[in-house]
């Protein structure tokens, strides 16, 4: 490998140091690389290689430790690479980095879409709210739909099933790893892209689902309305999700989590039919081009993954 490691010892996914002007300290733990031969081998191609099933393949045939996994800077130098020669290699880089850069591009759109329609809400219900407006709980704008004990629930075959969403999955959407469960559970149970889901043990968080049909799965809510817009009832889990994970910190268990009457007590300002209709039409489009934006990532997220092994492997070969 033609590469060397400085620094601790390492287990992990790649970084590289931004080109900023700035210094940064190396700490323990990481191993810094060190091209040996530029003239043969692309810093970009490498950075691809170490995320490659294959490199990974490698790390952990050669990892110890029980806690803390870890290995050794000779043996990641010991892994061994398949390497095209060096034009091949930078357009190989290329492709994938030009992938990665419409991605950030894409998620710094869905965060600026965010900044948006939380500043409205803000400035709506919080900072400038009417005195009119009604105060409900949170439990009564929206359904909280708890999910199914799955494995209760196994593929009868082949072809009627589908993935199981669980916390995992919500965070890092559906992969091979991912369990799978009959198809022919109650609808209300089946999970599309675009639904509200809500982590309300363990790791609390709400999130638009944007990936693959799926089935619920205990721990998780699907919200969702007959009343109110998409957007309110999104916002208004967001807005009191701090206090309940304050909330769920505060159990004394090994799994903190929040009730149903939490979401009970938690309150919700509701302003009159047209004024609802006049936010809908400022925040619906905001939370529309943010769930296109999120399918689009998702595209191309599949496309390099799917691309990266076909590309290291030289199963897929590229001009140059």
């Amino acid at each position: 490998m033609t590469c060397q490691t400085e620094g601790g010892e390492i287990l992990g996914i790649p970084g590289v140091i931004p080109d900023d002007g700035k210094k940064y300290l190396h700490n323990q733990r990481l191993g810094k690389v060190v091209l040996l031969q530029p003239d043969e081998i692309s810093s970009s191609f490498l950075y691809w290689y170490f995320l490659t099933q294959e490199f990974n393949l490698q790390l952990v045939g050669s990892a110890s430790g029980t806690k803390i996994v870890h290995t050794a800077p000779s043996r990641i130098e010991a892994c061994e690479i398949l390497l095209p020669p060096k034009p091949e290699q930078e357009a190989i880089g290329s492709i994938l980095d030009r992938l990665n850069d419409k991605l950030d591009l894409l998620r710094r759109q869905c965060q600026t879409l965010e900044a948006m329609a939380d500043a409205l809400f803000r400035q709506w219900f919080l900072e400038d709210p009417s005195p009119t407006w009604d105060q409900r709980a949170l439990s009564s704008i929206a359904t909280f739909l708890n999910g199914l004990a799955c494995q209760k629930y196994p593929p009868v075959n082949e072809v009627d099933k589908l993935p199981v969403l669980k916390i995992r999955e919500l965070s890092s959407g559906i992969n091979e790893g991912s369990e799978w469960a009959s198809s022919r559970v109650k609808p209300e149970f089946i999970v599309e892209a675009g639904d509200v889901i809500f982590a309300w043990s363990a790791s609390l968080m709400v999130k638009v689902w944007d990936g693959e049909r799926c089935v619920l799965n205990q721990h998780l809510f699907k919200v969702s309305s007959n009343e109110f817009p998409k957007w309110f009832y999104l916002r208004w889990c967001k807005r009191h999700l701090d206090e309940f994970i304050a909330i769920s910190s505060s159990h004394a268990t090994t799994m903190g989590h929040i009730k149903r009457g939490d979401l009970d007590a938690a309150v919700v300002l509701v302003p009159q039919p047209d004024e609802m209709q006049a936010m809908t039409a400022q925040m619906a489009p905001l939370l529309d081009k943010q769930i296109e934006i999120t399918r689009q990532r998702r595209t191309l997220e599949t496309l390099r993954n799917t691309l990266l092994p076909k590309l290291m492997s030289g199963e897929v070969r590229v001009a140059f």
